[in-house]
């Protein structure tokens, strides 16, 4: 079942238990997919339903920093509760070990062309790593994964 088609299920669901929260939350992400799939002009797919979820996850994240900074715990949790539900649509998130694997894999594939890749080198193995973690059918926070590749490669 796809991302969006679950939502919808659950928007019912949400209705008919009269959650509002979870109600507004669902309809924002609905709105959101459906607006990408209207500039489109085609279905979404899986992945592309999968980066705007994380789109939307990154935003409220944000929101929480700015949330705590300006003295709001409450609303900074109503954004955290959003953040748990949304990421009940997407796939289990690696964990760091896990993309320290994928990390090391690439550098060493990147290796193999002779020369021992070094802090310059950087672009390319992002490229290598992301490929990887995306055909593994995992999700990874960018800036986690940069991070590791960064250090790996100063190694």
């Amino acid at each position: 079942m796809s991302i969006s088609k679950k939502i919808d299920a659950d928007i019912i669901l949400a209705m008919k238990a009269k959650e509002e929260h979870r109600l507004t939350t669902l309809r924002m992400v609905k709105s959101a997919l459906k607006s990408k799939a209207i500039d489109k002009r085609a279905d979404l797919t899986e992945q592309e339903e999968t980066a705007i979820l994380t789109t939307l996850i990154k935003q409220r994240k944000d929101s929480v920093e700015q949330f705590i900074k300006g003295n709001r715990p409450e609303l900074a949790e109503k954004e955290k509760t959003e953040i748990t539900m949304i990421e009940g649509y997407l796939p289990q998130a690696a964990s760091e070990d896990q993309i320290r694997t994928v990390v090391q894999a690439a550098i060493a594939q990147l290796a193999e062309s002779g020369t021992k890749p070094g802090p310059k080198d950087m672009g390319s193995a992002m490229k290598v790593v992301q490929q990887r973690i995306a055909a593994d059918g995992l999700r990874a926070d960018g800036r986690m994964v940069s991070e590791l590749v960064k250090a790996e490669l100063a190694k």
